[in-house]
């Protein structure tokens, strides 16, 4: 009972009604990430290419979505991560979680967050005054 009202009443969770509908009638799944979202390709759309989209796993945040796959979402390439042996490059970063506005997120020295007082300035810069 809870999944089908957070169903009804959130984006976030997971996904809504619709895209339960639409997934159940039009939707083929393609595979999964290691996070547990799943993807899934539909019919053409009006740009001529095919539908694709991600149910999250927990709450809807894309920066969830590994390389392999984003470029796959994004139609940077036809073949999805599950049918190639995709490797990520040394570049690319594993994911993390966005944590601004929690307790965990950056807070620079002199932040409001923080209470501290932002550091002195050094008179390497002269602040603009009209008039001068």
């Amino acid at each position: 009972m809870k999944n089908f009202l957070l169903q009804l009443f959130t984006w976030w969770n997971g996904q809504t009604m619709g895209t339960r509908f639409f997934t159940w009638r039009k939707g083929k799944r393609v595979g999964e990430d290691q996070f547990g979202n799943v993807y899934y390709e539909g019919p053409m759309s009006t740009y001529g290419l095919q539908k694709r989209w991600v149910i999250y796993k927990g709450y809807a945040e894309a920066s969830a979505i590994p390389p392999g796959w984003h470029g796959w979402m994004h139609h940077r390439t036809d073949v999805p991560p599950t049918k190639q042996d995709y490797k990520a490059h040394e570049w690319q970063k594993p994911h993390h979680a966005n944590l601004t506005g929690t307790a965990a997120a950056y807070r620079p020295q002199g932040s409001l967050a923080e209470g501290g007082q932002r550091p002195r300035v050094t008179g390497d810069y002269d602040a603009w005054t009209p008039g001068n």
